[in-house]
Order: C-alpha cells, then structure tokens, then sequence
C-alpha cells in the first residue's frame, strides 16, 4: 500500500509563499488522480487542487490563481506551490491519491499565514 508523507508547511507572512511537497513511498501512477486538500479550524476539509495522471489541473475557487500543483512522476512526488499568502489559507493541509477504488490520505502538514 502506497504511503503519502506532506512536508513544506510552516508559518508565513500574509503575502508570503510555501512550498509543499508531498511524497509517494511507491509509484504515483497508481493514482488516478492527486491532489491536495486543506481543513481549517471548525471547518469541513476542502478542496485545494487536484492534478490527474495525464497532468490536467483543477483549483478551489479561492486558491486560483495563487497556488499552483505540479507532480514528478520520475521523484513520486507532488507539490503545491503557494503565492500571495492569506490568513484565511492557515489550515493543515492533506496530500491525497485516488486509485479510482479509495482515497489515501498524508498526516498532514500545519500552514499558518499570520504576521
């Protein structure tokens, strides 16, 4: 069973940028799709970005634009490079994979956006 390990989070200034990248201990071709989804205090997880496996993209409303997800099939790894910072971005953020049967989940890695 593929594992999904995040790294990259940490705390940012509003208007700053993160990088988070997230780790495949096997093949990311087993995933149809990734993606990265994010959960704020007393908030349901949401929608980050997804990319599939023939590279096609897709963004939550309120990160396009700013974020951009990317994936290294050769590394097993997939990144979500974030720009333009907001408070509002503060949440843990969650590496997912897809095999068109069940999802997989990371552990998670904390993003806080504060001054």
């Amino acid at each position: 069973q593929v594992q999904l390990v995040e790294s990259g989070g940490g705390s940012v200034q509003p208007g700053g940028s993160l990088r988070l990248s997230c780790a495949a201990s096997g093949s990311i071709f087993t995933f149809y799709v990734m993606g990265w989804y994010r959960q704020a205090p007393g908030k349901q997880r949401e929608l980050v970005a997804t990319i599939s496996r023939d590279g096609s993209t897709n963004y939550g409303d309120s990160v396009k634009g700013r974020y951009t997800i990317s994936r290294d099939n050769a590394k097993n790894m997939v990144y979500l490079q974030m720009n333009s910072l907001k408070r509002e971005d503060t949440a843990i953020y969650y590496c997912n994979g897809w095999d068109l049967a069940k999802n997989f989940w990371g552990q998670g890695t904390q993003v806080t956006v504060s001054s």
